[in-house]
């Protein structure tokens, strides 16, 4: 079976002249060995495609293949994460993880946690900022936790992000509005301990497959997991399997979460307690990171005994089962 590799690389943008932040959400070249490495070594053939560009000249020459697996996220506009899914579909080719129309909801945080509210599963009050006007709108209780709706990696989250008050919360809705030019995700801040669960399977055949608390060490002051705090986990994060009890519930809660969306083969839930102790979705990583040492799937996966082969084999074996039915 022939398996193509879409994925946006990261030096390759550098180049171009794009920031380290604008780029964070790309692969480096490290992920992308370790992918087709075990991918090889599961049997399959590999071919590199890259971006969607790339995707897009061949699909015209008439390229084909057995399977995508698919880590593209796209550079522009809301729904990026959807283009490659989107193309494939129109061209027939099967691929790995979730469709263009999950990917380009899960992509906006606020939209997603409207069908999660929905569907009756916890997540925190919240509200969408489109232009700095509609804070005066806002009557959720402080604190508060904004970041901008439609970003990954922790991109546009730092200890600003935390809100106390009207001023604050002006003054930071109109830096993210400005820089990342989208709407900006107001939440209630949970101020209990988080989660992130690792996911595989789809449908009725989804299940949890691996579990890590964030543990922020004394030294680190904002408590907060953003994209400089997640680049620097050595020094700043702790991450511990939680207790027995804890871990059943969470996994209960992501399972539910992944059904209801309508994601894929494998990823990501991150989850956090509110001040009573309750669950809480926050949101949603169905393209999650792949890098084999760093990213946070593979970690928690690690902490469950399953080996970074194993994980990509489980998430083909999902997808080719999937395409069976």
């Amino acid at each position: 079976m022939l398996v193509g590799i879409t994925y946006d690389l990261r030096d390759e943008y550098l180049k171009e002249g794009f920031t380290e932040e604008e780029t964070a959400e790309f692969d480096k070249e490290e992920t992308i060995e370790g992918i087709e490495n075990a991918l090889i070594k599961a049997g399959f053939k590999t071919e590199r495609i890259g971006h969607v560009r790339n995707l897009a000249k061949l699909l015209v020459e008439g390229k084909k293949w057995d399977i995508v697996f698919n880590i593209s996220e796209g550079m522009y506009g809301l729904a990026r994460e959807a283009q490659v899914p989107c193309l494939l579909d129109a061209y027939n080719i099967p691929y790995v993880f979730s469709d263009g129309l999950v990917l380009a909801l899960s992509l906006h945080k606020g939209l997603t946690k409207r069908v999660i509210r929905d569907a009756g599963l916890a997540t925190p009050d919240f509200a969408i900022v489109e232009t700095i006007g509609d804070v005066d709108d806002i009557k959720l209780k402080y604190p508060l936790f904004a970041k901008p709706v439609a970003e990954g990696t922790g991109k546009g989250i730092s200890g600003l992000s935390k809100i106390t008050s009207k001023e604050e919360l002006k003054e930071t809705c109109k830096m993210l509005l400005k820089k990342f030019n989208q709407p900006v995700l107001v939440e209630r801040f949970l101020p209990g301990r988080e989660f992130t669960v690792g996911v595989v399977g789809t449908g009725k055949d989804t299940r949890a497959v691996g579990i890590m608390e964030v543990v922020f060490k004394k030294t680190e002051k904002t408590k907060i997991y953003s994209l400089e705090n997640k680049e620097n986990y050595h020094e700043v994060i702790d991450y511990s399997v939680p207790e027995e009890e804890i871990t059943k519930l969470c996994y209960e809660l992501t399972e539910k979460c992944w059904q209801v969306l309508g994601c894929r083969d494998g990823g990501r839930v991150d989850l956090r307690m509110d001040d009573t102790g309750i669950l809480n979705f926050i949101e949603v990583n169905p393209l999650a990171g792949l890098n084999p040492v760093h990213s946070d799937l593979p970690i928690l996966c690690r902490f469950a005994g399953t080996s970074y082969q194993k994980l990509i084999e489980m998430i083909m074996d999902s997808a080719i089962q999937r395409l069976k039915k």
